[in-house]
This record gives C-alpha cells, structure tokens and sequence, in this order.
C-alpha cells in the first residue's frame, strides 16, 4: 500500500485534562500517514484520482480546534476515524496518526509526549440467517440496520437461500445469505454490534443449534486469526457448513482461509463431494 505523508502539522486547540490547557490552549503538531493505492493518479496525474493531502491538513486543523477532548488518545482516535469516514470512498485504506504535545504541563524537562496510533478498514464476510416469522424479513431488517451504522460500509449481499437446519434440532428451513462489509470496528465491537443487532430482531440464545429469528456471524475478518473467550475468527465449523459457504461462493470464491489454506471455492467443493460420497452406496466386496 502506497503512503502520502505529512510532517508537523501545527494546530493550536484546546485540549488536555487540566482546565487552563482547554482554557487557554496551546500547540500540537500532527504526523499521518495516508494509506491508499497511488498508481491511478501516478498514471493519470489528475487529483481527483488521489486525496487531496492540503484538503486533509486543513480538515485536521478545523476538527483539533472545533473540538476539546481531554486525552491525547481520544483526540487521535475519534480523527483517526473522521478521516478515515471522509475519504474512505476516494480510496483510503489506512491511517497512521501521531499527535504530538510539545507543551504538556508535566513540570519536568522534556521534548515531546505524543499517542501514536493506526487505524484501518477491515474487509469482514458475514453469514446471516432466519427460520422463524419473516425470514426474508428480518435478513433484510439486518442488512439495513448494518448500512446505517457509520463505521459499516455494506459492500455487497448475497442471494437468499433456503437451506435444512444445521445441528440435528428439529426446526423449520432457514433462510441464508452472506454479506461483505467494510469496516472499522474491532472485532470485539463488532461482535456487540451484531449481538445488538440480533437482540432488536428478538433474538434469544437458549438452545444450541435451536430456531432464531436471526443469526449473524462473523465467518472472516480480513485475514485475522483471532480468538478470545466470545469470539473465533474464522468461524470455527464455516468449512463444514453449505448453509455458509454457498452463499459465500457468490462473494468471494478466491478468499483464502488463513489456516486451511484453501479457497471458499476449493472448501465447498470438497463438502459437496464429501456429501455426494457419503450418499452414494458402497460397492459389494469381491
């Protein structure tokens, strides 16, 4: 990934936790690295094809001094993220983000404090499904509630599919489909969003495998290997599971799992041959 870089950004805000730094303000200087794919506009010469880095100097000056915060961090986070939303569709990926404060009240000899941080869109593939009430309906209620959270950024969906339960638990069909979102949550906040988003839908997790109003989960985030006590990614059994894979094939046949080193296309033809095996009557020994 190519990288537009700039260097001391002076701003005088007001921000700090003790009340004469929001009171009487003082100097920060700002680094970022801008992260996107410069060979467009190395072709074409034409600004339109790149972001415009005076454009994004002058909106870091207005957001540092149009609005206070008390941490460094939170000041570098919430612009990591403004700018990230605001060029997001003219092709930036990633932003390496230092704010510096030269002048910090700490009573002692020092040149600089400063938070340094980067921040990122995520590529993250979900499996959604329903097989109680309006399925399609809620498919389509959690697609939408998704496209209306600001750091989510709906890519494409699949077609809906109907397909037999999953775990030997008597139910009626269910309704699947897969989507491919950007994103710049955390998987752990992304997790709770899609909790939240399950929660509204009524969902209730009371048995394993049991019938949900809607069911979302994360089955990769880039290509992360992440686990904690709520949350394995990628989805532990999505190579088992056709109710996943086959609308994953309409998204993204070439993704590559990050530990089976196989592609959603190379994974859902080996369960459709093992299924078409495991159907098939064994020949008579001789």
């Amino acid at each position: 990934m190519d990288c537009i870089k700039i260097t001391n950004l002076r701003v005088f805000a007001h921000h700090g936790v003790f009340p004469q730094e929001t009171a009487d303000g003082q100097d920060f200087y700002v680094n970022a690295g801008l992260f996107l794919d410069c060979r467009k506009a190395g072709g074409s010469d034409a600004l339109e094809d790149s972001v415009d880095y005076g454009e994004v100097c002058h909106f870091i000056t207005d957001f540092l001094q149009n609005n206070t915060y008390r941490l460094l961090e939170a000041a570098a986070e919430h612009l990591a993220a403004e700018l990230l939303l605001g060029w997001g569709e003219q092709g930036l990926r990633a932003v390496d983000l230092e704010l510096c404060k030269p002048h910090a009240p700490i009573g002692l000899p020092f040149e600089n404090v400063s938070v340094s941080l980067h921040r990122a869109w995520h590529r993250v593939y979900l499996s959604i499904g329903s097989n109680m009430g309006d399925r399609e309906a809620y498919l389509r209620g959690a697609v939408e509630r998704l496209s209306k959270e600001r750091s989510v950024a709906v890519r494409r969906v699949s077609d809906f599919l109907r397909t037999k339960p999953y775990g030997g638990v008597e139910q009626e069909d269910f309704l699947n489909a897969a989507i491919a979102l950007d994103t710049l949550l955390a998987p752990g906040e992304l997790l709770n969003l899609l909790h939240r988003i399950e929660r509204q839908a009524g969902r209730t997790r009371e048995v394993r495998w049991g019938p949900r109003t809607l069911d979302l989960d994360i089955i990769f985030y880039d290509g992360l290997v992440y686990e904690d006590d709520a949350l394995v990614i990628p989805h532990v059994d999505m190579q088992n599971r056709d109710f996943v894979l086959r609308p994953l094939l309409k998204l993204c046949p070439n993704f590559r799992h990050p530990l089976l080193h196989k592609t959603v296309r190379q994974l859902y033809e080996e369960l459709a041959q093992g299924e078409a095996d495991s159907q098939t009557p064994g020949q008579a020994e001789t």
